[in-house]
């Protein structure tokens, strides 16, 4: 009879992810560790929405979600291959697990983004996703994670700022969005990166970050296959050019292997509902970006939308 060794635990004890714990108050030096990554992945994303608009007219959206991941995984491949090997079986008795979170993280998050984008504006967009943490932590409390006064104060502080900065502190901005059916796919895209966040805090432990993001990532990636099919026998391929390819590669490191990588270990390390209210900092990371690269300039109103979102941060993360 095969004994199991400490690396690879025996499938009679981890044949299923187990309960979220319990969301204990982490450490200073973790708090200020999830939260550099949560702001890190955040900045990446942030990245992304700015170069991610040229690939709307040239690349189907199926096809973008395809090769993004595609690299991802090429990316994730020397650094989790012997890990994937060597977790196998810790893999197949978490399969279940495992896809669904590749299923919602990969297979359908960023792909509802690029199919809402054809449909609706940047601005409505923005603040579809503005309720990602909203949903990060209503998912959240519903697997166990406690929240505190101060935290739900802290995110609805920060809401209120990021739909002020997305509306540009105009009220008549609100008042005259038009609703078009990209925002229900938008809406779908939001509830899955909650619930994939959700999701996180339930990783087995046995499996290290990186060989859990690989196997999401293969897992995610089988399931667009039938979808890329499809798109290539309906709209057919794309003409490769210097700008597409410069941008799919962006995505496909950048903002798809090393921002879901520092994302998922933020989450692992201060829970969904602390990360998720991290994200509630894009918009002021894009503002930032725009006006470095774009040479976008800020009015005094956004300012102060921003540091609404900042205090709103700031109020719900603090370590209570």
């Amino acid at each position: 009879m095969r004994t199991a060794t400490p690396a690879e635990p025996s499938t009679s004890t981890t044949l299923r992810a187990g309960p979220a714990p319990a969301d204990p108050t982490p450490s200073r030096s973790a708090l200020w560790l999830g939260w550099l990554f949560a702001g890190a992945a955040t900045l990446i994303w942030s990245g992304n929405f700015v170069i991610a608009r040229a690939l709307s007219d040239d690349v189907p959206p199926v096809q973008t979600a395809f090769w993004r991941w595609t690299i991802a995984l090429g990316v994730l491949a020397p650094f989790a291959a012997r890990g994937l090997w060597h977790h196998r079986r810790t893999i197949r008795a978490h399969a279940g697990y495992v896809a669904l979170v590749g299923l919602l993280g990969v297979t359908l998050f960023n792909t509802l983004i690029y199919v809402a984008g054809r449909t609706t504006s940047a601005t409505n967009l923005a603040l579809i996703a503005a309720a990602s943490p909203v949903g990060i932590a209503l998912f959240a409390r519903a697997g166990g994670e406690r929240l505190s006064r101060p935290r739900i104060l802290g995110m609805l502080l920060a809401l209120v700022g990021v739909v002020a900065l997305v509306a540009k502190g105009s009220l008549a901005v609100l008042l005259h969005l038009d609703f078009a059916v990209g925002d229900l796919w938008m809406i779908a895209a939001m509830c899955t990166f909650a619930g994939y966040s959700a999701l996180l805090k339930r990783k087995p432990k046995q499996i290290p970050a990186v060989v859990f993001l690989a196997a999401t990532v293969l897992f995610g990636l089988v399931m667009l296959v039938p979808a890329q099919a499809v798109s290539l026998g309906v709209q057919g391929g794309f003409t490769p050019t210097g700008g597409n390819l410069a941008a799919l590669a962006y995505i496909g490191v950048a903002s798809s292997a090393l921002a879901f990588f520092v994302w998922n270990r933020a989450v692992e390390t201060i829970g969904a509902t602390r990360a998720g209210v991290v994200y509630y900092l894009q918009p002021v990371c894009v503002a930032v970006l725009a006006s470095l690269s774009l040479g976008e300039s800020s009015t005094p109103a956004q300012f102060a939308c921003m540091g609404l979102v900042i205090a709103g941060v700031a109020l719900s993360s603090a370590r209570r």
